[in-house]
């Protein structure tokens, strides 16, 4: 009994001391192990980012170019004359021959070269463009004959990435050209340039880790505002009369508010979504949408008029077959119109709530009737369709795409937010199942169109987030999207026009602006529109569900008393 109580040999020490050494042999192996396949994964995806801004600038070179040549053996063309045309005008003047096709793509051609190199706003030039245009006689007949179009990243185009910002996405070009691309070949328009988004496209500002930051066209200390931001630039910017981009929860509608142009959100559905790749699939809640952006209404509708073809229809039976309705678009019967200036969960910014007031008065003059609105329940169903909707499953599928490269310094605040600890996202997963989440979704929907049809109104007039951001604000501020992500939500048609500027007195009355809530996202808002004087403002036309060309019809009602009142 005393043997077994004796203290430990010195063999016995020796092996104690061997195990300790082993194991922290062991830790030291595995850590190198997980750095040496960090830095290879860096490295990869440092090669990744060299190759696509290489093809970039050498898609740019090229495209110069062949502009010099052009212009070397066509010294009479009139460009300045050509960019000052309507969509309308310059289809028309095509068709009848006064302009040719070629003397359009250069035109555009050198202008979007010229805005890149300000905004930074273009992924590539499409080479394939000048290809094209030498056999665009053969599409005559289409209603966008001869018309260059720009088409955000993420619309497949054959032999391009589609990367939504993300490095795990590049080097994996696409085998065919989306349907709505093959419709706008069909009917003669050029797919001629690829423009820039934010990282993952869950976002409302235009910057990533491969092609960098889109600014503003009105001024480079603020964003272009996103998902559809390079497009925004692009079109704002004067490089592009008609492009498009995809909306989710207002990524049409924001930048084209913050860069002073047009974009319409269709009905989710209406047009085709076949080759526009989202960051992640089966997220079905909150709907995503393509849609025009342009510099006037008409060109919005002419787009739409000419992607609801039989074409589309029979490459997508997805899509119920219903061509654009001219009739409605062309009506000029006096309206029911449903107006608010804020939505009772994130205070407007001064100028966001002049707009809708200006607008009103302007729409009471010219005959229609204007009816108070107010939307039911933002405050419980925003924090509802943005957690259960989007982060159902605690951001774990976004992070997915963002492993193996660099995260953008704009969203840094975004994505720390899906980091939390994972059993915390399980346990939050497992409460908020997406059969709740649709239940809700589907209830409000109907509750929503019962109130719309209690007051009576044919469409809804409401203000959009402006005037555009100061750089590194949006992933802050994600409470001012209820302005916008509530009609994805709805999966209402709805779309922006720009009807005025940011005044003096509109920056001063911002100074006195402290939010409803007064809290930290209040806060972020006033710091984010500052400095706005000049900026474009815009508003939010919205209609029920498939009728897209009422809404449209209300938007150049707006836009045309808004011209009538500035003459």
């Amino acid at each position: 009994q005393k043997h077994v109580l004796q203290i430990p040999t010195e063999e016995m020490k020796m092996d104690n001391w061997t195990a300790a050494l082993l194991t922290g042999v062991a830790c030291i192996v595995g850590y190198l192990v997980v750095l040496v396949k960090k830095i290879n994964s860096l490295r990869q995806a440092e090669e990744k980012i060299k190759r696509a801004r290489n093809r970039r600038e050498q898609s740019l070179q090229r495209a110069e170019q062949a502009v010099l040549r052009y212009k070397e053996s066509h010294p009479t063309t009139d460009s300045a004359l050509i960019l000052t045309l309507s969509l309308s005008e310059l289809t028309q003047q095509l068709k009848d021959g006064s302009l040719s096709p070629e003397d359009v793509f250069y035109s555009y051609m050198e202008k979007t070269l010229a805005v890149n190199k300000k905004l930074n706003c273009c992924t590539e030039v499409l080479l394939e463009s000048l290809d094209q245009l030498k056999t665009v006689g053969s599409n005559k007949d289409g209603l966008l004959y001869g018309v260059p179009v720009s088409i955000k990243e993420n619309i497949a185009f054959k032999d391009h990435d589609c990367s939504c910002g993300v490095i795990i996405n590049l080097d994996q070009p696409a085998e065919k050209d989306s349907v709505l691309v093959q419709i706008l070949k069909k009917q003669g328009a050029i797919p001629f340039v690829k423009t820039n988004l934010p990282q993952a496209l869950l976002s409302y500002d235009c910057s990533n880790p491969i092609y960098g930051q889109t600014v503003n066209p009105h001024n480079p200390q603020k964003t272009s505002g996103g998902s559809s931001g390079g497009e925004a630039a692009l079109i704002g910017g004067g490089g592009s009369l008609l492009g498009i981009g995809t909306d989710l929860g207002g990524s049409i509608r924001i930048p084209a508010s913050f860069s002073g142009i047009c974009g319409f959100k269709p009905t989710a559905g209406r047009l085709s979504s076949q080759g526009v790749r989202p960051i992640y699939r089966g997220q079905k809640s909150v709907l995503s949408s393509p849609g025009p952006m342009a510099r006037d209404v008409d060109s919005l509708a002419l787009c739409m008029q000419a992607l609801l073809c039989d074409h589309m229809f029979s490459l997508d039976p997805t899509v119920p077959p219903l061509p654009f309705n001219m009739e409605i678009y062309r009506s000029s019967r006096p309206l029911r119109i449903g107006y608010l200036e804020n939505d009772g969960y994130t205070q407007p910014s001064p100028s966001m709530a002049r707009g809708v007031r200006e607008v009103k008065a302007l729409l009471e003059q010219a005959g229609h009737t204007l009816v108070p609105y107010h939307p039911l329940k933002i405050d419980e169903i925003f924090p509802e369709l943005m957690i259960k909707g989007f982060l159902a499953d605690g951001g774990t599928s976004l992070l997915q795409k963002l492993k193996g490269g660099p995260e953008d310094p704009c969203l840094k605040g975004q994505f720390h937010r899906y980091r939390l600890p994972k059993w915390y996202k399980t346990i939050r997963s497992f409460l908020l199942k997406p059969k709740v989440n649709f239940h809700i979704i589907h209830d409000y929907i109907h509750e929503t169109i019962a109130h719309w049809r209690s007051c009576n109104i044919d469409v809804l007039l409401c203000p959009v987030i402006g005037p555009a951001y100061n750089l590194f604000y949006c992933s802050k501020i994600p409470t001012a999207l209820s302005y916008t992500i509530v009609y994805n939500l709805l999966n209402f048609p709805v779309g922006v026009v720009t009807v005025s500027t940011v005044t003096s007195k509109d920056e001063e009355e911002l100074k006195h602006c402290n939010g409803y809530y007064q809290d930290m996202w209040d806060k972020l808002f006033k710091e984010a529109v500052a400095g706005g004087e000049g900026l474009p403002v815009a508003v939010q036309c919205v209609a029920l569900p498939w009728q897209d060309e009422l809404c449209l019809r209300f938007m150049k009602e707006v836009e045309q008393l808004v011209k009538q009142s500035k003459k």
